[in-house]
């Protein structure tokens, strides 16, 4: 490419960058919005996620709201810095969260539990000195030879070891 023309790229390139969202704050529903334009006065500034790096305060750019023109819910609640309902939200996230981590421990608990009882059984019947019946897929019963039963032997002791904890 000549030069000239790479510098229009980069020129271009460069002046779509300022057309990109620039504020991010999070509404009185808790959905995050995302706006070239400052947010409503309504926001409080600890919503405000995100703001462009030389934007004035939003407060110089809206005409200012005089004191007595403030909502009366806003003037009535202290300045905790925090939002109830986002709190709320979170905690309601937080504790689904707890339950559903808490089922799945206690399937995983289930399941381990359900593996020992069996590897159990099958190491009392692998026992040396008996002798070990199978069915084949053809449907025929057949017998254990030594080295089949002590392999099985080891792969329930391996699930006991893991499972029976």
């Amino acid at each position: 490419m000549k030069p000239h023309k790479l510098l229009l790229l980069a020129l271009g390139c460069s002046w779509a960058m300022g057309a990109t969202a620039q504020w991010q704050w999070v509404d009185k529903d808790g959905r995050k919005v995302f706006s070239d334009r400052p947010p409503p006065q309504d926001i409080p500034d600890k919503s405000i996620l995100k703001q462009p790096q030389r934007a004035l305060p939003r407060t110089a750019m809206a005409a200012p709201a005089s004191p007595a023109s403030a909502p009366a819910s806003e003037a009535a609640a202290p300045a905790s810095g925090k939002d109830k309902q986002l709190e709320e939200n979170k905690a309601k996230a937080d504790a689904a969260e707890a339950a559903k981590r808490k089922a799945e421990e206690d399937r995983v608990a289930k399941t381990r539990a359900d593996n020992c009882a069996r590897a159990k059984r099958a190491k009392e019947q692998l026992a040396p000195g008996q002798l070990v019946s199978n069915v084949n897929a053809k449907g025929e019963r057949g017998f254990m030879d030594d080295a089949t039963r002590a392999a099985e032997l080891r792969r329930a002791e391996a699930t006991i070891a893991s499972d029976c904890k």
